[in-house]
């Protein structure tokens, strides 16, 4: 022990000398005068002098940033294993407010100086095209083109091609919704078995027939239904290129409002299918049909090693932008690129539709009349009123005339010589006539213009992916769509929210199970009882990853399919998500248990329950009652980040009287609360018990609940109700302290060790937020809005939304009951109103769940009619227009309010995240489930909650938005303070320095998207947030059993600490030779993320440590060995290096890697 503290003691000295000489030399190089001659102009030998004392600066930094984690480590250590006194209880003090006594260990957070530089940008050249400054330069005008109304004429000479041949290829495809009017099983059925099936017969007619596929979901569902032979014949045209696979994920994702975990995995799961059943390995994307694109989509894409992809539903005004100034082919960059890694060749179709009629040429009217589907006498035709003729000797000459003139016009577009000509709709190809129309006619056309070399035009098949050099390089993103006039697709960012909601359930208990089942199978297979464990739980694991996927298609989580479809979405989700729980439950008993040989599975009785339970599809969870009597409870809590945590676990029990005790007998203090059943009504016999606990990374802890009371250790909260004048009777229990307040309206306020935050008493609604260190309060207000529809014509619905102007105040028939809640763990205010009950939190812990609010909005709007419901957070903050918000969870793109454009269209998709931000503060609303957001006035963040609409917006669907759900919407509310610089010393000195090498000269961070930085990142707090929010702690009670049971023991699954800029995405097993069984290895996806260093990070509470992108796998897992890891790419389909013994890796910020890894 006192060798221990003398180690630490030397430490602490050599950090000070450390920190001494590196203050002394920054002191040289910043009085250095040579450094302020000529104006700022070094001379050349200078420059070198410099640029070796920046380098000598960055190594002592990082020496120093080595010696700070030593220190660190060996501080917790020591920390660790005194057995100190019991945790001192909390108390109430003096001007009523609860005091939670720090804990005895101190928190690290040690970030390398050379981890902040990436966010601060500048490396690597501007792209041509950045999409934030297209947007602000495009008039928008809407003018008519003629024939093709949204673009304008387009001419050429006949000479143009007597150099080098126009090549043409003509790609025939379906496009098969999994889901949309009909449900999948439907669809599949009546339609696409049909497609695949005249698929195989008719490529086999003629080798030089081709067709393209993307949807893996169908064709694996079809591939079970089929025979060997039949198999064969496709293995044998896919292998001859005859049928491409196109993208080859499950579904064509939703770009909007799915998370890049979902995306990800989609793709691995069609591309492992792909592999395992056609030897396929698809090249090039397709996404005929998304609405709107984000650049998250070719990143992914890049990184499973696909050389260039298609996009179709961008704006009308950008297509036409991008027709005029050659720009419809480009090479997609990611915006932190500085090495043009991310760049992937994409090619966007530059007319309305992916239909026949908009594919040919600029004229649909002619387009029309070579899709032979629509030959007279069949059930659809052209509604240009001029139909398709059949091909024959005697019009061949003049048919392919019209034809070759529209593929002219529209290769006019183009830089390159190469025309690609989509041949296909929805659901196409499903009878054999049409397959024979549009082949025998299309040969004839073909065969005539192949055999006039005068005409320069070559026909061919599928294209092949190359593309020569001399395309722009586009950054940036395609949303918000829209297909013409002011009809903006940004309705869907929020429609059918209860869906999105669950979408993110699903996504985290699929996560966790994956985890879960990994390291228990690792550990089982280690200890000889892989016999003893369910390894059948990976079929559990393959239809949920499955589940989730379709659920990513663009008709499925974006709320835009018909009722019944939806209904077949949702009973397909909940059914994934009990099997996961199923999962969680049997690998948690086995890894908790102290005792691996007294492991026993029952599937009729297993060890754990539930943490909640679901009605049915489309009802909100109820929390599971752990029933208390004379004989001990347990409950196993997991937690699935791959961070140490602190957080306030609540459990419902069925006595007041409540003691809980540690894994190691020790009672710990608690907060004993009501639960409601409505504003006044408390629900008999159901208690909630809450209390901090921390837990290992990706681990299981143990709690013990017994019967009995802790005097000074069980806690009860305290309620306040103010009743507004109503008269509502309040149930009272003798265990908690009750007041009644008829009429008060003054404001009050709630508080913790970081912030006071004031709510108005008439309202219940949040108004301001003040830091424990500040006298000044800062505005942060809510209010609820309603939005209407048009009472034109055109009116929104699931796909658009057309306000009838700016929304209008939520105004309630009675003023909401409140009810405020305060205990030493949490406090709570919540306010009753008629279409919204919100909750707001404030957790009194440190760390991350302390240092923001905790928001969620129960929101029923059943009896609305054309309204949505929005809610508006209202501050301070010069935002200058420019507000933040993310893009799949991925990466945050600046937006800005346009004035030309609609409201509508000033929009975004929000899946995890959006922020405001000037010079001093930034405001970030982080989110649990996608919706649309927008910032329509300086300082402002709105939200949309709901949206119930009568009508259809004429897209097809047919219906409105009437099936609406109490749903309940999660967010957290994160201020923070950027830092200035101001104090003295040696880190305000470093961090200037830093500023000045890489901006030459000082700049706001409000600027950024004027002086036209891209790129913008959340702090690691941020990131943490959002983690701690979409990934929740799961309190599995042990089923009640005989005592004395198995002895549990707490799970700590890693050896050593994930740096915090590390997520570990994923830990999948993979697939056996048998579908149903799990591989020895398995894919772990790691993801580095980018940060801003800019936000103040005192006294955060947490340990948080960044290693310059370095992390050591081999040491990572405690008792496992990594005995195998391959570096692949994202999919796993391509190795990037051969196996290698060495187990360190290196991430670049912003970078997702897979490793095929073996644990033994």
């Amino acid at each position: 022990m006192k060798l221990k503290k003398q180690v630490t003691v030397c430490g602490a000295a050599i950090f000070c000398v450390a920190v001494f000489s590196l203050y002394l030399m920054l002191d040289r190089v910043q009085h250095d005068p040579t450094r302020h001659q000529n104006g700022g102009n070094f001379p050349r030998s200078q420059i070198s002098v410099l640029q070796n004392r920046i380098e000598q600066l960055e190594q002592l930094l990082e020496e120093n940033h080595e010696i700070i984690s030593h220190i660190k480590d060996s501080v917790l250590e020591l920390t660790a294993n005194v057995e100190g006194p019991p945790a001192l209880l909390p108390y109430y003090t003096a001007n009523s407010s609860w005091v939670v006594p720090p804990e005895p260990r101190p928190s690290f957070f040690s970030i390398s100086p050379q981890d902040c530089q990436f966010a601060l940008g500048g490396r690597g050249q501007k792209p041509e095209l950045q999409m934030l400054t297209v947007s602000e330069e495009l008039p928008f005008d809407n003018l008519d083109g003629g024939v093709w109304k949204q673009g304008f004429d387009i001419s050429y000479s006949p000479h143009d091609w007597d150099t080098e041949d126009l090549q043409v290829f003509v790609v025939p495809h379906s496009h098969n919704d999994p889901g949309w009017i009909k449900t999948f099983d439907k669809y599949y059925t009546e339609q696409t078995q049909h497609i695949l099936n005249s698929m195989v017969s008719k490529l086999q007619e003629d080798p030089r027939r081709r067709f393209l596929w993307a949807e893996v979901s169908f064709f694996a569902k079809w591939w079970d239904n089929i025979n060997a032979q039949k198999k064969a014949a496709v293995r044998r045209l896919v292998g001859n290129g005859q049928l491409e696979i196109a993208t080859g994920g499950w579904v064509m994702p939703d770009e909007a409002n799915s998370h890049y975990f979902a995306l990800i995995d989609q793709l691995i799961e069609g591309h492992q299918w792909l592999e395992k059943n056609l030897g396929a390995t698809p090249r090039s994307g397709w996404a005929v049909d998304p609405f709107g694109y984000s650049p998250t989509m070719p990143y992914l894409l890049r990184r499973a090693n696909l050389t260039s992809m298609l996009i179709q539903r961008v704006h009308y005004a950008i297509k036409k932008h991008f027709a005029a100034t050659h720009s419809l082919e480009f090479m997609w960059r990611q915006t932190w690129d500085s090495d043009s890694s991310t760049d992937i060749f994409c090619h966007m179709m530059p007319f309305y539709s992916y239909d026949v009629p908009h594919t040919c040429g600029p004229d649909p009217k002619i387009c029309c009349q070579f899709d032979f589907k629509r030959l007279p006498g069949g059930r659809i035709n052209c509604p240009w009123k001029v139909p398709p003729r059949a091909i024959t000797e005697e019009n061949v000459a003049e048919r392919a005339g019209l034809l070759l003139d529209q593929y002219r016009k529209k290769s006019r577009l183009f830089r390159s010589n190469v025309l690609l000509v989509p041949l296909g709709d929805d659901f196409r190809y499903d009878k054999p006539h049409e397959w024979d129309a549009q082949f025998f006619n299309y040969q004839r056309l073909f065969d005539f213009l192949n055999s006039k070399t005068d005409l320069h035009v070559q026909r061919t098949g599928v294209e092949p992916g190359a593309r020569p050099p001399g395309f722009p390089v586009l950054s940036g993103d395609f949303f918000s769509y829209a297909d013409r006039e002011d009809h903006y697709w940004t309705g869907y960012y929020t429609s059918r929210p209860f869906y999105k909601s669950l979408d993110r359930v699903l996504e985290a208990h699929l996560r966790g199970a994956e985890i879960l089942y990994s390291l228990a199978v690792a550990h089982a297979r280690r200890s000889g009882l892989a016999s003893q464990y369910p390894l059948s739980n990976f079929a559990l694991l393959t239809e949920a990853r499955r589940t989730l996927g379709l659920f990513q298609h663009h008709d499925a989580i974006t709320g835009t399919a018909k009722e019944a479809v939806v209904v077949d979405y949702g009973v397909r989700l909940l059914r994934s998500l009990v099997n996961l729980k199923q999962v969680i439950i049997n690998a948690a008993h086995y890894l908790v248990l102290g005792d691996k040989e007294t492991y026993h599975f029952d599937p009729e009785a297993p060890f754990l329950q539930m943490d909640d339970t679901r009605l049915n599809h489309d009802a909100l969870p109820e929390r599971t009652v752990i029933q208390l009597d004379s004989s001990p409870r347990y409950v196993v809590l997991f937690n699935p980040l791959e961070q140490e945590r602190l957080s306030v676990v609540s459990l419902l029990v069925s006595s007041p009287r409540v003691r809980v005790l540690s894994e190691e007998g020790q009672p710990l203090a608690v907060q004993i609360s009501a639960h409601w059943n409505s504003a006044t009504d408390m629900a008999p016999d159901v208690y909630q018990v809450s209390l901090p606990v921390r837990l290992p990374a990706l681990g299981l802890g143990v709690l013990q609940l017994q019967l009995g009371l802790d005097g000074p250790r069980t806690m009860p909260s305290s309620v306040r109700i103010y009743l507004h004048g109503r008269q509502l009777s309040v149930s009272r229990h003798e265990a908690f302290p009750l007041r009644v307040i008829d009429s008060g309206t003054s404001d009050f306020a709630l508080s913790n060790r970081y912030m006071q935050v004031w709510f108005s008493g008439l309202t219940g609604l949040l108004k301001s937020i003040r830091r424990v260190d500040e006298e000044q309060e800062q505005r942060v207000d809510m209010e609820f809005l309603i939005y209407g529809t048009r009472t034109s014509k055109d009116k929104s619905g699931a796909y658009l939304f057309l306000p009838d102007g700016e929304a209008k105040p939520y105004v309630p028939k009675d003023p909401p009951v409140l009810r405020v809640t305060e205990g030493p763990f949490f406090s709570e205010v919540v306010a009753y109103y008629e279409h919204v009950h919100q909750v707001v939190r404030l957790y009194n812990l440190p760390g991350v769940e302390g240092l923001s609010l905790d928001v969620s909005l129960l929101v029923d709007i059943r009896d609305y009619v054309n309204k949505e419901l929005a809610l508006r957070i209202r501050t301070y903050i010069h935002s200058q227009g420019t507000f933040f918000t993310d893009l799949n969870g991925f990466q945050v793109q600046p937006r800005r309010y346009l004035k030309k454009l609609p409201l509508q269209a000033n929009f975004y998709p929000m899946p995890v995240m959006a922020y405001l931000q000037d010079a001093q503060n930034r405001l970030t609303l982080h989110t649990a489930q996608a919706l649309g957001v927008s910032s329509l006035r300086d300082g402002q963040l709105e939200v949309i909650l709901d949206r119930r609409l009568m009508q259809d917006d004429n897209r097809g669907l047919g219906q409105g938005l009437k099936d609406n759900k109490r749903t309940c919407n999660h967010f957290r509310l994160l201020l923070e303070r950027r830092t200035t610089g101001r104090e003295p010393g040696f880190f305000s000195k470093l961090a200037a320095m830093l500023r000045g090498l890489i901006f030459h000269n000082s700049r706001s961070r409000n600027q950024e998207v004027q002086d036209g930085l891209s790129t913008s990142y959340p702090s690691l707090l941020s990131h943490l947030t959002s983690m701690y929010l979409n990934t929740p702690v799961l309190a599995l009670p042990v089923a009640k059993r005989q005592l004395p049971g198995p002895a549990l023991r707490s799970f700590h699954p890693l050896a050593s600490s994930v740096p915090c800029d590390f997520h570990l995405l994923n830990l999948r097993t993979l697939q056996a030779e048998d579908d149903s069984l799990p591989s020895a290895e398995t894919a772990l996806i790691l993801h580095r993320k980018g940060f801003d260093c800019g936000l103040e990070a005192k006294n955060l509470g947490f340990n948080c440590t960044t290693s310059q992108g370095k992390v050591a796998l081999g040491s990572l897992f405690h008792g496992l060995d990594v005995v195998f890891l391959q570096p692949t790419s994202l999919t796993l389909l391509y190795p990037l290096a051969s196996p290698s013994n060495g187990t360190d890796i290196y991430l670049e910020p912003m970078e997702i890697a897979t490793f095929r890894l073996r644990l033994g």
